[in-house]
């Protein structure tokens, strides 16, 4: 049984004020000395950062698209073990899912998974009495889900406070908390979002304690506890590492490198956690600063974030891309990974293990898509099928190699990535909690390379 106190933070659309709002309340209740488990609906890796900071608990993602909805409160109840709490900020609209396929992975569809009240955060600026109808609408569109608690945002002055408290009166849904328009806690952002906790980490302390005092002297903190501990238990146990693997761990420990630093932001907690259950040693390494990967790596993971912002700087660090380029053992590598990889980066250049060329993009690329496998590699089997997610503004000349990693069969039909050797390079982001073979495998791989390179396990 799962029963942990928790709350859903949603809202009307995106710009309403969602992540104010959590990642204040997350720090709010983190100062009255609650243990809070923070989470994120959908596969964003820029909100969990902010979340972490607010809690000192790393930031999870629960995706029911990517991870499968009978995932989702497993998911939680492993990450909110010893919690008091529970606060999970929602995606985009309330009721806006996977493109296409009805309420999937929306912020809704997660509510009525984790059976969470549901607190409505409505953008007031440019409203009065019409606020009401439209927290009506949504708080009786699926009976399903329980609105349980609206939080006014960018409120004008008193008056329009009192305004829109009369309006909602009738509604039945009260009004949790009140927050003024304030342009003193706004995060920088960029081409896609808000810019990561590691690249202003100094700033963005300041930011998430300012957010902390803004909700807390807006918000009624012990109302909204209450609420969460009106969640009812869930039947379903806490998602385990060890137990989804489903095989023991590798006889001996290797090491394997995960890129970090600024430029590397972007990895689900599961996916380390998965690595250690299957009997890997994991050690961080920054492509920033590090001039050499950690001694005795056996296999390489380089995940998703910012290169194109950084290349300069990973340009400069030429031992590690050298000796990237030399290393032979299994690389894991996606999106941000895929670049550093790359020849080059907009005429920078990176390690040279892929015969391509990175650049920015004119467009976008993001959405939900699914994959199949398209030969054997150090991740998956061929024909293995995964759910991932594209979220990009750059491109890679050609976009597939000779053995592509993935044939993308939803939304669109292309090939894309690159399996070359022990190598396994692609923009698909997936979330290896429903994927763990992926872990046994490539955790299985690293240990081969170890005992055949390395047998007295000296540097590789």
């Amino acid at each position: 049984m799962i029963r942990t106190p928790r709350l859903v933070i949603a809202a009307p659309s995106s710009g309403s004020g969602k992540t104010t709002v959590a990642t204040g309340l997350m720090a709010a209740f983190a100062a009255r000395g609650l243990a809070v488990s923070p989470h994120k609906v959908g596969p964003d890796y820029i909100d969990p950062g902010y979340h972490a900071l607010a809690t000192g608990r790393p930031g999870r993602n629960l995706d029911a698209y990517l991870c499968g909805p009978e995932r989702i409160a497993p998911l939680l109840g492993h990450a909110a073990a010893g919690a008091d709490l529970a606060v999970v900020e929602g995606v985009m609209g309330l009721y806006d899912g996977a493109a296409g396929q009805g309420e999937l992975a929306s912020t809704a569809h997660v509510a009525k998974l984790l059976r969470a009240p549901v607190v409505l955060v409505v953008d007031g600026s440019s409203q009065s009495r019409s606020v009401a109808a439209l927290v009506h609408g949504f708080a009786s569109w699926d009976p399903q889900v329980r609105v349980a608690g609206v939080v006014l945002n960018k409120v004008g002055s008193d008056r329009h406070e009192e305004l829109l408290r009369e309006a909602l009166e009738g509604s039945g849904v009260p009004v949790l908390g009140v927050l003024r328009r304030t342009r003193a806690v706004r995060a920088p952002s960029r081409h896609l979002g808000l810019v990561p906790v590691a690249e202003r980490r100094a700033e963005a302390v300041e930011s998430v304690a300012a957010l902390a005092e803004q909700v807390r002297t807006g918000c009624d903190l012990d109302a909204l506890l209450a609420v969460a501990r009106q969640a009812p238990p869930l039947p379903e146990e806490a998602w385990d590492p060890a137990a989804a693997l489903e095989a023991p761990p590798v006889a001996r420990a290797p090491r394997v490198a995960v890129a970090g630093g600024e430029a590397f932001t972007f990895s689900y907690a599961e996916h380390s956690e998965l690595l250690r259950a299957a009997g890997a040693e994991v050690v961080p390494f920054d492509p920033l600063r590090d001039r050499a990967l950690p001694h005795g790596t056996a296999g390489l993971v380089v995940g998703g974030g910012f290169p194109e912002v950084y290349a300069p700087e990973l340009a400069e660090n030429r031992p590690l891309r050298e000796q990237i380029a030399a290393f032979r053992g299994p690389i894991a590598a996606e999106c941000a990974g895929l670049l550093y990889l790359a020849r080059e980066l907009d005429g920078k250049p990176m390690c040279g293990v892929l015969d391509a060329h990175g650049r920015m993009a004119e467009r976008l690329t993001l959405g939900y898509r699914e994959a199949v496998a398209v030969a054997d590699s150090a991740l998956a089997e061929a024909g293995t099928r995964v759910r991932g997610h594209e979220f990009h503004r750059t491109e890679l000349l050609p976009g597939a190699g000779q053995v592509p990693a993935w044939g993308l069969v939803r939304p669109e039909r292309r090939t894309e990535g690159f399996v070359q050797g022990n190598v396994h390079a692609s923009y698909l982001h997936v979330h290896w909690a429903a994927a763990p073979r992926m872990a046994t495998r490539f955790a299985a791989r690293c240990a081969a390379r170890w005992e055949a390179a390395s047998p007295a396990g000296s540097a590789l």
